[in-house]
């Protein structure tokens, strides 16, 4: 199937499922202990404290929900900036994920914040010298960069298509011209925010793990090191592409549709060598710091370390080297799996496993709350994707011609 006859359409099938109500409880669950965080403060819900600031939002939330949402900047870049044309049916897809999970990754810096009614600060108390000013404020420009190359697919649904009830119905003419004047700006400009979306994701990517390497002798020394920037980049470059497949196989199942593994096939071919230039940097790392001793401890760091590099670097890294796994959708979809959750247990390990603060008097673990709330914003997470994939043209079916004609080349558009 070629390129030329995919493309995007808002899917027909039925929203409420089973597997929504049980999102939607999961969902409503985490809001509760939300409401009780800004009602009752931080202290309530969690159990973080003057010894363990970050804990369990800061390292999934954030951490990685930023390093999770890489495959918006590494498909726009493989479709957009290296021209791969037969990758574009897989680019909004991705970039709504990345959408998606950036909003869901400011709203966990948001419920962290102990004062959270001064997130605004940064954007106009600039301290140049800070990694979490620059983490931060890339993060920002990002999501609205972000927010930008979505609209092609709201003006593609909208135009010709505004029909406003009853008094309303005035505006119409209104609105159709300025979604038509905004589709013409954005066929002009958009390659401006593609650039722009892969610069400023390679710099706070790698400024997350600038902030663990301030940490210094507080981090266990398996993954405190100088190149922890390196690595953080290595490993969100080497988790787009399996998060990407994760992230279709699982739509396609829960949609009906039919797999895209003409395109899959080929994007999977591509994670080993990146799997395996960040397991060199990895162990290139290990043996100049001769940090490799410390596996010889049987503790808790070196069995999560064991753990991430075994099952989310080494196995699925010769998984993605079988042309059997390749054509197989439940062995594809269980190596991208094996990835995504390495690169999970990676933040988690280096945020909250690794950190161990001096003068501490007690170990963190994540409280029912903090729990809550990480697992309320997944579920929110999945069903708005849901509804926006039922009502966007962004998922894209051979041989449909059913959303709107646009300009712009932001995919799968013409």
């Amino acid at each position: 199937m070629s390129h030329e006859v995919v493309n995007p359409v808002p899917i027909k099938h039925k929203y409420f499922t089973p597997g929504v109500f049980v999102l939607i409880i999961i969902a409503l669950n985490g809001l509760v202990f939300l409401m009780g965080r800004f009602f009752f403060g931080i202290g309530a819900v969690t159990n973080l404290n003057n010894q363990y600031p970050w804990g369990l939002w800061i390292g999934v939330d954030v951490a990685a929900g930023v390093a999770l949402a890489a495959g918006g900047f590494t498909t726009a870049a493989l479709g957009h900036i290296m021209h791969k044309d037969e990758y574009h049916a897989i680019v909004r897809p991705a970039l709504l994920t990345a959408m998606l999970g950036y909003t869901f990754v400011a709203m966990g810096v948001f419920v962290d914040i102990g004062r959270w009614y001064f997130i605004w600060h940064p954007l106009v108390m600039w301290n140049g010298n800070s990694a979490l000013f620059e983490v931060g404020i890339c993060v920002m420009i990002y999501l609205t960069v972000l927010y930008i190359e979505f609209l092609p697919v709201v003006t593609e649904r909208f135009i010709g298509k505004v029909n406003l009830p009853g008094f309303l119905s005035g505006l119409n003419k209104i609105i159709d011209k300025i979604l038509r004047l905004l589709d013409r700006g954005l066929s002009k400009t958009m390659f401006v925010f593609i650039i722009a979306g892969v610069v400023l994701s390679s710099l706070h990517q790698s400024s997350l793990g600038t902030l663990m390497v301030i940490a210094g002798p507080k981090m266990h020394p398996l993954w405190q090191t100088p190149v922890l920037p390196l690595l953080f980049l290595l490993s969100a470059i080497a988790v787009g592409f399996p998060m990407v497949i994760f992230e279709s196989l699982i739509a396609s199942r829960s949609l009906g549709l039919k797999p895209e593994m003409h395109i899959l096939s080929k994007l999977g071919s591509m994670i080993a060598p990146l799997l395996g230039i960040y397991l060199a940097a990895k162990i290139g790392d290990m043996f100049i710091r001769k940090t490799f001793v410390y596996l010889g401890e049987f503790n808790t760091a070196s069995i999560m370390f064991t753990i991430e590099m075994l099952f989310g670097v080494i196995i699925p890294l010769r998984m993605f080297l079988s042309t059997k796994v390749l054509k197989s959708p439940p062995l594809l979809l269980t190596a991208s799996a094996l990835v995504v959750f390495g690169v999970l247990l990676n933040r988690i390990n280096n945020f909250v496993v690794a950190y161990n603060p001096p003068y501490s008097t007690e170990s963190y673990f994540p409280s029912f709350g903090e729990i809550s709330v990480t697992v309320g914003f997944v579920a929110m997470l999945v069903l708005l994707y849901r509804f926006i994939v039922l009502n966007f043209p962004v998922i894209s079916l051979p041989g449909k011609q059913t959303a709107a004609q646009s300009k712009y080349t932001i995919r799968g558009g013409k």
